[in-house]
This record gives structure tokens, sequence and C-alpha cells, in this order.
């Protein structure tokens, strides 16, 4: 049974940084493309970031691009993001996955299977 299971959200100000963190369990993790993705309510959940299988390339929606950074530890079956000059616009619900479609910026996409999404974490941006 796969179990994704995300942590590191909470409130910040204005260009300060939280680092997320994302545990995967009942996969092999090494083996997978892993993302990060937000929604907002009564808007679609959007990529942020992803990272091919064996450390490969690395995407970011051009939102974040430079601000935020992707990484994952296969040893610890654990995927991040560190989120550095934060704004309120990043305000959303993040979620991580596996599966995930990982083939350029605006080609972040996520599995269509729920068991290989995260509960999500809240991340506020206060101004």
């Amino acid at each position: 049974q796969v179990q994704m299971v995300e942590s590191g959200g909470g409130l910040v100000q204005a260009g300060g940084s939280l680092r997320l963190a994302c545990t995967a369990a009942g996969l092999t993790f090494d083996a997978v493309n892993m993302g990060w993705f937000r929604q907002v309510p009564g808007k679609e959940r959007a990529g942020v970031a992803c990272m091919q299988w064996g450390g490969g390339s690395t995407y970011y929606a051009y939102s974040v691009k430079d601000r935020f950074t992707i990484s994952r530890d296969n040893a610890k079956h654990t995927l991040y993001l560190q989120m550095n000059s934060l704004k309120p616009d990043d305000t959303a619900m993040y979620y991580c996955a596996a599966g995930v479609a990982c083939g350029g910026p605006s080609n972040i996409r996520g599995p269509p299977d729920r068991n290989y999404w995260g509960q999500g974490t809240q991340v506020t941006v206060s101004s």
C-alpha cells in the first residue's frame, strides 16, 4: 500500500522560507518521478516542481523558478521542496505525488491514481 505524507507547511511572512518534506512508502521511490503541486480553493491543482527518477532533470513552474528548489533523498524515501523568498501568491495547499509526468516547466502533471498523492500541507504567506 502506497503512503505519502507531507510535512513542513505553516505560516510565514513574505520574504521568508519554508522547507516541505514528503516521505513515501510502498513504492520503489528511486525509480519514479516525483513532484510537488499546489492548489488554492476554486482553482485547479497546478504543478510546482518535479524531479525525474535517478536524480535526473528538474523542472519548475515559471512562477517559482529561482525561488524554489526540489530535491530528493532516495535512501530516506523523502522528497523536499525548499521555498525561499515566499510571496502571498504562494499561499496554497501543497501536495507531493509519485509517478509524475516531468517533461518541462509546462509539463508537470500528477498521476490519476489518488493513492500516489499525499494528503497535503498548508502554506500561508502573510504580507
